[in-house]
C-alpha cells in the first residue's frame, strides 16, 4: 500500500475507534439514539479503511455498502455476518436519525455496541492480513 493511502487508512481507524469510544460515553450518559448514530460511524469510518486499501471509494453511505457487500463480503474474505451486521446498524441509524419517537434501550445498544467491537477487530485484522503484519 502507498504511503498516502496507508495515511488514510489510519486517519480512518482513529476515527472508528474514536467514533466507538463517543458511543460508549454517550451509553453511559443515557443517549443511546446518540449511541446508536456513533457506533454507526464507527463501522463506517473502518469499511472506508478497508475499501481505500483496495482503491475503492464512494461519496455516498449506499455505496460504501454496497462496495463492502461486493468486495469482501459476498465471496469472501469476510463471513456473511458481518455484512448483514453491518446493513442492519444503518438501517438502526437512520431510524434513530430520522424516525420520530424512535428510543433505543441500553441493552439493544450495549448488544450493538459489543458487536460493533468485533466488527471493528475483523477489519482491523483484514488490514494487518494485506499488509503482511501479524494481528
Amino acid at each position: 500500500m502507498k504511503q498516502g493511502i496507508q495515511d488514510y487508512v489510519r486517519y480512518r481507524m482513529e476515527r472508528s475507534r474514536d467514533s466507538l469510544e463517543a458511543a460508549k460515553a454517550s451509553t453511559e450518559r443515557g443517549l443511546y439514539n446518540d449511541a446508536v448514530n456513533r457506533i454507526y460511524y464507527a463501522c463506517f469510518y473502518a469499511v472506508s479503511a478497508l475499501l481505500i486499501s483496495k482503491g475503492l471509494s464512494s461519496s455516498k453511505h449506499s455505496g460504501v455498502r454496497s462496495l463492502f457487500e461486493q468486495h469482501f463480503v459476498k465471496d469472501g474474505p469476510l463471513p456473511r455476518a458481518l455484512g448483514k451486521f453491518y446493513h442492519q446498524l444503518f438501517d438502526s441509524r437512520q431510524e434513530g436519525d430520522y424516525t420520530d419517537f424512535v428510543r433505543f434501550e441500553k441493552e439493544d445498544v450495549s448488544e450493538l455496541s459489543a458487536q460493533a467491537d468485533r466488527f471493528i477487530a475483523s477489519i482491523s485484522e483484514q488490514l494487518d492480513n494485506e499488509n503482511g503484519e501479524d494481528s
